[in-house]
């Protein structure tokens, strides 16, 4: 009898659509140039769990903000896929795959094309989160899309340069809303 109302209640559940999938496996995988990625990325590992790969072009950018903001528009008009120092190992063990990024010229840097293109995210969830000087995602997640076919993408995160004091908390209520809080 126990058996028959626990599935006639998730039955209920998913008929509604109360119900949410489950987090898979997560990856967060992220391109930080000055840190305030970084820095998001690892507040949603911490309350996703999985694993944690930071994405490092082989040959590195400026460290000086004009330089680099230079260097970036060059790639994105050349559409350039940098080489990257790594690779993920076993890429189909993972379900969910965060996304983070600087928002360089409004859309992604080329190394997170390059990333993308690097692998068959087929049936994949990919979350993207970026952080930004104004731009919020702008044309990042098309960016993300035209690169990844076939994959499900859930509504992102922008954050305005660090994110604040409020940004931990900020992360909790995205990760509820769409649905990837463990």
């Amino acid at each position: 009898m126990k058996l028959v109302l626990t599935l006639a209640v998730l039955f209920y559940f998913m008929a509604t659509g109360l119900a949410k999938a489950a987090p898979g496996k997560a990856l967060v995988a992220y391109f930080s140039w000055g840190g305030n990625t970084r820095g998001i990325a690892e507040l949603i590992h911490e309350q996703t769990g999985g694993d944690i790969f930071e994405i490092v072009p082989a040959k590195p950018y400026s460290g000086n903000y004009n330089t680099v903001l230079d260097e970036a528009l060059r790639d994105q008009r050349a559409q350039a896929r940098p080489a990257l120092k790594d690779q993920v190992q076993n890429m189909a063990q993972y379900d969910v795959i965060y996304i983070g990024y600087p928002n360089w010229w409004a859309s992604i840097p080329m190394p997170i094309a390059t990333f993308l293109e690097s692998y068959d995210f087929s049936g994949k969830t990919i979350v993207p989160f970026c952080s930004h000087g104004g731009g919020r995602l702008g044309q990042s997640v098309a960016a993300i899309a035209k690169l990844s076919p076939n994959v499900k993408i859930l509504e992102g995160l922008s954050v305005h340069y660090t994110g604040g004091s409020s940004l931990k908390s900020d992360i909790t209520a995205w990760l509820k809303k769409i649905g990837q809080a463990r």
